[in-house]
């Protein structure tokens, strides 16, 4: 029997032994998409420690999370494109948003903002104390690729900026349509030059600060 459901919105985790920070940070997810018509979809990536269990609890209380999983033994140049491919695939949602279980939402706009433009990327961060959540938006694919280059490389580390995030294109997450997710994932995990890695940070930079 398939999968059934009106949401608007779909949320792909991608997780590999960490079943601290789910245990911490997916309950906010799971309350950030339950007020907003979403579902959210953790893969998880062959973990042995205790994230297995984790999910499994978590899913008997919220019946908008989807647990899968991709085996160890399958065989892939990158296994995050792969698993994204899952999460998407399991996707009821026409809209999907990429998350990190690292960068929980702060409050419900987080996830609603998302919902508009081509591609949106959101930025979220406590100012004096309170969430500041902007969303970044992009007509299309093309003009957001720099952006998702940049923050999604491999080598990178994109996630981790403290300082000017919004300006180095350091976002929380990026929401892409369903229709052209597949080439969206393509700029994931991705080995860059340190020339290419240069051109992509000033011309992020360049058009955040004069936008």
């Amino acid at each position: 029997m398939g999968r059934t459901g009106d949401y608007i919105i779909s949320l792909v985790i991608v997780v590999h032994d960490q079943a601290e920070v789910l245990e911490h940070n997916l309950p906010q997810f799971l309350a950030v998409a339950g007020a907003a018509q979403g579902e959210v979809i953790v893969v998880d990536d062959s973990s042995t420690d205790a994230t297995p269990d984790v999910l499994k609890l978590l899913k008997e209380k919220n019946p908008h999370l989807y647990t899968t999983f991709l085996p160890r033994s399958v065989p892939n140049n990158s296994r995050l494109r792969l698993a994204l491919n899952i999460g998407v695939k399991a996707a009821i949602s026409n809209r999907i948003v990429f998350a990190d279980i690292l960068r929980p939402p702060l409050s419900n706009e987080w996830l609603t903002g998302l919902e508009n433009g081509e591609v949106t990327a959101v930025y979220c961060r406590l100012k004096h104390g309170a969430p500041e959540v902007t969303h970044q938006q992009f007509e299309n694919l093309d003009e957001a690729t720099d952006f998702m280059l940049k923050a999604e490389r491999r080598d990178g580390g994109g996630h981790k900026g403290r300082w000017f995030r919004m300006r180095r294109g350091m976002y929380d997450a990026i929401a892409v349509n369903k229709d052209t997710i597949f080439n969206a994932i393509m700029l994931f995990d991705q080995r860059l030059g340190m020339s290419k890695r240069m051109r992509l940070g000033i011309a992020v930079f360049f058009k955040n600060m004069f936008s």
